[in-house]
């Protein structure tokens, strides 16, 4: 397990090589050979990777920090559906500097960001990889106990694999090749056989934690806890797993990005802490676009300051019985400041029918020692039903109860998706009542009776340079349930893809109604009024090529905005001169000229972001952020982590500013804090 593959084991493993691309041609060879081999111990099975390349001086590896996106690098990824249900799966990815990151797939779908794979699960595994004078290689070892796979004979795995050339901007599997397919058609992998005589691989990890802090908070004397927890993961079969987190801490966790909200709606801002993260696409029930019936950020953050609420300990058990997909979660929060002591119980089940779709309910009951509102209940039953692999069907129905038992408390909705290599399109309608308040989940616009339909078509024209164009409009009416306007939108864009990765998004125009029915905040002592506004927006996007050291993409909205004008400016940067340094600067530019008192001024939001890897196992990142909004504008966060074995930390974090950003609307005021923690954590894995 160096990286190579000079043992004389590789050599008598049976070779797979038959790749095919996904990009940029569709079931071509793939332009590089890749080889994978396969060899299995007792209690554990490793992968041997070769990836042949004709200039094996332009392979790009750049990343050395754990669980950090590898989109810049090139890659290859492992999917085993150790259960082999054809829905569900893990996913190891490593580079050629042997970084690992990994994941799971839930009912063949992805979250929102730019990797194959929910990247919330963490799975304990080793990597080597080298670079050599023909390509790269690579050795795998993923014990059976990270798979939490019992079983020992009759051993059947559905199995892919995924290499990504960065500098050809090129996508080679095994199997699913198509482009709507990809690694996550877990229905279309290919099957391993042959694997028998293994021991247990019952999965148990016990972790403890010890904390050390300094922490002090606008307007409050300094608190110097030293505290600590546990958290045990152990599975009960093959396919069900009980995690528990006792006295729960989020130190280690990223800060968020500080936001700049011109919209009178809620901030969608992803959930980031470890405990929520693994098995979230368990939990998942959309209702349409970001909005969700259960979203977890709403436990333990005050959802308008941002704040910390401590957790007193958790439980979640997630996995399948049969065609079953279960997830049960209860969390008990304990009271701070505002935030009264809380209780969170939280059902999903989902049936399984044929390949990708599903019938399911979901319940979650809030608890609170809020006298004004001691409960929220919310229900709902939602499917989806996939025809001919190409057509989708969504639909749900929800509804909430809280203290009064208010009428208009339901959320209906349902959607018609089609999806090929040329078109896409979506249809939905759903009404949402002004009384609908899942308190534990996120919806941006409640009193809603929306239609809404998207048409893209994507071209490949025989030009040189240019992978893919695209043509999209969309038509949104979403009038209260009452009838009255309330907001209206429509669209149309432009997109370029280049074969080298760079991007152009360009929004020709983009046509806004919106009724505002209460004042809301946008910067200091000015309030966009109440009233019926129509404006018109346009948008130029540029992204540069992803296989260079320096990359930059800019962004450039103007046009009208609540009866005056709004000129939005955005340029990120990043260089990366060695795989050991790395450098990402944004800043964006908000020029707003309103006809308001102290109607003209500008927001600045900046930020500038360092990493340095001294090794794959001991980095230092630094953020240091500007918001010119806000009267404290600069915050910072330092954070150094050591993992000095598999699963196993120790971080040094220094944050002057808010870790978690408010999701609330009108950009109320944060709570200013400065902390110092020193966190070390153990991983006990029997």
């Amino acid at each position: 397990m160096d990286g190579t593959l000079d043992d004389p084991s590789w050599q008598l493993a049976k070779t797979i090589s038959d790749f095919r691309q996904q990009e940029p041609y569709e079931g071509q060879p793939a332009t590089e050979r890749t080889e994978v081999r396969i060899l299995y111990s007792r209690h554990a099975v490793y992968f041997g990777i070769h990836c042949f390349d004709s200039e094996p001086s332009r392979i790009i590896a750049s990343e050395l920090r754990h669980d950090v996106s590898q989109d810049l690098d090139d890659h290859f990824e492992i999917l085993i559906d150790s259960n082999h249900d054809r829905r569900g799966a893990y996913v190891f990815q490593v580079n050629p500097l042997g970084t690992q990151m990994d994941g799971l797939i839930v009912e063949e779908q992805r979250d929102n960001s730019s990797v194959d794979f929910d990247s919330g699960w963490d799975g304990v595994w080793t990597s080597e990889a080298r670079i050599g004078a023909d390509g790269w290689t690579a050795t795998i070892e993923i014990p059976f106990t990270t798979l939490n796979f019992t079983h020992s004979k009759d051993v059947l795995w559905g199995v892919n694999f995924k290499r990504f050339v960065r500098r050809k901007n090129e996508s080679d599997l095994w199997r699913a090749y198509r482009r709507t397919f990809g690694i996550t058609k877990v229905s279309e992998a290919g099957d391993l056989e042959g694997i028998k005589d293994i021991g247990s691989g019952r999965l148990f990890i016990v972790k403890p934690y010890g904390l050390a802090r300094y922490d002090k908070q606008t307007g409050q004397d300094p608190k110097f806890p030293l505290t600590g927890g546990v958290d045990v993961k152990y599975g009960l079969t093959s396919n069900l797993v009980l995690n528990l987190t006792g006295n729960t801490d989020f130190a280690d966790t990223e800060v968020d990005l500080e936001p700049f909200n011109i919209t009178p709606f809620k901030v969608f801002i992803p959930e980031k802490r470890q405990f929520f993260l693994e098995n979230a696409g368990v939990f998942n029930f959309s209702l349409g676009d970001q909005d969700q019936l259960f979203f977890s950020r709403q436990i333990g953050i005050d959802p308008v300051t941002g704040n910390q609420v401590p957790i007193n300990g958790g439980a979640k058990l997630t996995g399948r019985i049969g065609r079953l997909e279960l997830g049960v979660m209860d969390v008990d929060t304990r009271s701070s400041g505002p935030n009264p002591y809380s209780n969170f119980a939280v059902i999903r089940l989902k049936e399984s029918l044929w390949a990708g779709s599903y019938i399911g309910v979901m319940g979650i009951d809030k608890r609170s020692g809020d006298v004004l509102d001691t409960f929220n209940q919310t229900g709902g039953v939602d499917t989806r039903l996939v025809f001919f692999k190409d057509w989708f069907v969504d639909a749900h129905m929800a509804g909430t109860q809280s203290p009064g038992s208010p009428s208009g408390n339901s959320d209906v909705g349902a959607s018609l998706t089609y999806r090929s290599n040329w078109v896409e399109g979506i249809v939905e309608r759903r009404k949402t009542g002004p009384n609908f308040n899942p308190e534990v989940g996120f919806v941006e616009r409640p009193d809603s009776n929306e239609t809404y339909g998207d048409l893209t078509f994507k071209v490949r024209p025989s030009i040189p340079s240019v992978r893919e164009l695209q043509f999209e409009g969309f038509l949104l009416h979403a009038p209260d349930t009452t009838g009255q306007v309330s907001t209206q939108e429509w669209q149309n864009t432009f997109r370029a893809e280049f074969h080298s990765g760079a991007y152009t998004d360009d929004d020709i125009v983009d046509v806004f109604t919106q009724r505002i029915t209460t004042p809301f905040h946008i910067y200091k002592s000015v309030f966009i009024p109440n009233g019926l506004y129509h404006f018109t927006r346009h948008q130029l996007t540029y992204g540069s090529g992803q296989d260079r050291k320096f990359t930059y993409n800019f962004f450039e909205r103007f046009g009208g905005y609540y009866g005056g004008t709004l000129n939005e400016f955005r340029i990120r940067a990043n260089y990366r001169p060695t795989a050991k340094f790395s450098i990402a600067a944004s800043e964006t530019w908000d020029r707003f000229r309103l006809p308001l008192p102290n109607g003209n001024f500008s927001v600045v939001l900046a930020s500038l972001q360092g990493n340095y890897s001294f090794n794959r196992f001991l980095t230092f990142t630094s953020l240091v952020q500007m918001d010119t909004s806000n009267a404290q504008a600069v915050s910072a966060n330092l954070r150094l982590r050591y993992n000095y074995r598999p699963d196993s930390d120790l971080y040094v974090i220094y944050n002057v500013g808010t870790q978690f950003a408010s999701i609330a609307p009108s950009n109320p005021p944060q709570v200013r804090e400065t902390r110092f923690a020193i966190k070390w954590t153990y991983s006990w894995q029997r």
